[in-house]
């Protein structure tokens, strides 16, 4: 069974492997530009993450483990990526 998630809604601990980044639906400039970024960053489909922390207030930003190094991201941000936090993804990451 798989649990798909936004990256924003994650909850601090929780792991999984990216789906889709972005929304694929290439109307807004920004949009483009956030997908771009991303990618740039290494947020990348099959990309193993985690939350490992949340700023104080509203929860924003949060600090994402990307495979080996770590990112700060905005919610909204975050928004674009979808996260496979199932018990197949969890086993992928701990490999």
């Amino acid at each position: 069974m798989t649990n798909v998630i936004k990256l924003s809604e994650a909850r601090v601990g929780q792991r999984g492997v990216i789906t889709e980044v972005g929304t694929h639906c290439h109307h807004q400039a920004e949009d483009v530009e956030l997908e771009r970024r991303l990618l740039e960053l290494g947020f990348v489909e099959g990309a193993r993450v985690e939350l490992i922390h949340e700023g104080l207030f509203g929860r924003d930003p949060i600090a994402i483990k990307v495979d080996d190094m770590r990112v700060a991201l905005r919610r909204r941000e975050a928004a674009s990526l979808t996260v496979d936090v199932g018990t197949e993804a969890l086993a992928e990451a701990a490999e």
